[in-house]
C-alpha cells in the first residue's frame, strides 16, 4: 500500500487529471442547464412571480449586440457570398453547369454560412464581452452585492442578454442572408452574363421556407449558447485582472466549439428525420 507522502504512478496522475477535468466540465453543464431554466422561468413567469424584466436593459442588449454589430456583419457576409460563387462558378465549369451556381450559393448561404458565420462573430464581439463584464464584476463582489440589496442577478444580469441575443442573431442572420446573396449576385450576373432580376427570380425559385427557417432556428440556439456560456466562464473567474483575460479568452473558444458541434448536431439530426 502506497504511503501519503508518496507521489502516485504516472497512470493514475493521468487518471485522476481526467476525473478533474471531467468534474469541471460536469459541474460547467449543470450549472449552464440550470442557468437557462432559471432564465426561461423569468422570461415566461417572471411577471406572476414579481420579478418582471424590463424592456430597457433588453433594448440596450439588442443595441449592443445587434444594431452595432452590422457592419462587422455585412462586411464579412459580402465576402462570404462572393467567395462562394467564385468558387463555385469554377468547380463547375469543368461539368459545363456554371449556370447552376445560384442553387449551390443560395443553400449554403441560408442553410450553413450565413447563421455560422454570424454566430461566430457575436460570439467573439459580444460574448466575449460579456463574458469580461460578468467576471469582472464577480471578482468586485457586485454580484454579491445584488443579492444583498435583493436583486436576482440572474434577471438583472443574464436574461436581458439572452432575450437580446434570441432576437437579434436570428435578424442578424436575415440580414446576413441578404448581404452574401447579393454580393453573390453581383458576380454571378457579371460573369456569366445574366441579369440581377434572372439571379434574383432563380435564387427565389431554388431556396423554400424550410431553409430559411433552417439556417434562423439554428442561429437562436448558436445565441441562446453563445450567452449561457458567457454567463458560465464568467462566473467561474479567479484571481485578478489576468483571470479576467483568460476568461474572456476562454469564452469565446467555448463558445465557438459549442456553435460548431451545436450545427453538426443540428444538421445530423433533420437530415435523418
Amino acid at each position: 500500500m502506497l504511503s501519503p507522502d508518496r507521489p502516485l504512478p504516472l497512470l493514475l496522475q493521468k487518471l485522476e487529471a481526467l476525473g478533474r477535468v471531467t468534474t469541471k466540465w460536469v459541474d460547467a453543464l449543470g450549472f449552464g442547464a440550470a442557468l437557462l431554466y432559471q432564465s426561461s422561468l423569468l422570461i415566461f413567469l417572471g411577471g406572476r412571480r414579481k420579478q418582471q424584466v424590463r424592456l430597457g436593459p433588453i433594448v440596450s442588449q439588442m443595441m449592443e449586440v445587434g444594431i452595432l454589430a452590422l457592419p462587422i456583419i455585412s462586411l464579412v457576409s459580402v465576402t462570404i457570398g462572393l467567395m462562394l460563387a467564385i468558387q463555385g462558378i469554377e468547380a463547375l465549369k469543368d461539368f459545363g453547369a456554371e449556370h447552376q451556381v445560384t442553387y449551390g450559393v443560395a443553400l449554403s448561404v441560408v442553410r450553413e454560412f450565413a447563421p455560422l458565420i454570424t454566430g461566430i462573430l457575436i460570439a467573439g464581439r459580444s460574448g466575449s464581452a460579456f463574458a469580461a463584464r460578468l467576471s469582472t464584476m464577480t471578482i468586485n463582489n457586485e454580484i454579491d452585492a445584488l443579492r444583498v440589496m435583493g436583486i436576482n442577478p440572474t434577471r438583472f444580469l443574464v436574461v436581458p442578454s439572452l432575450v437580446a441575443m434570441m432576437i437579434m442573431v436570428p435578424s442578424l442572420t436575415l440580414w446576413a442572408d441578404l448581404v452574401a446573396l447579393l454580393g453573390a449576385g453581383l458576380y454571378i450576373s457579371t460573369d456569366l452574363g445574366i441579369s440581377m432580376a434572372t439571379y434574383m427570380a432563380q435564387t427565389v425559385a431554388y431556396l423554400g421556407t424550410d431553409d430559411v427557417l433552417h439556417g434562423v432556428g439554428k442561429s437562436l440556439v448558436f445565441g441562446v449558447l453563445i450567452t449561457i456560456v458567457g454567463v458560465v466562464n464568467g462566473s467561474s473567474v479567479t484571481g485578478g485582472a489576468e483571470g479576467v483575460g483568460k476568461v474572456t479568452t476562454r469564452a469565446v473558444v467555448h463558445s465557438i466549439l459549442a456553435i460548431i458541434l451545436a450545427d453538426l448536431l443540428i444538421v445530423f439530426l433533420l437530415t435523418r428525420s
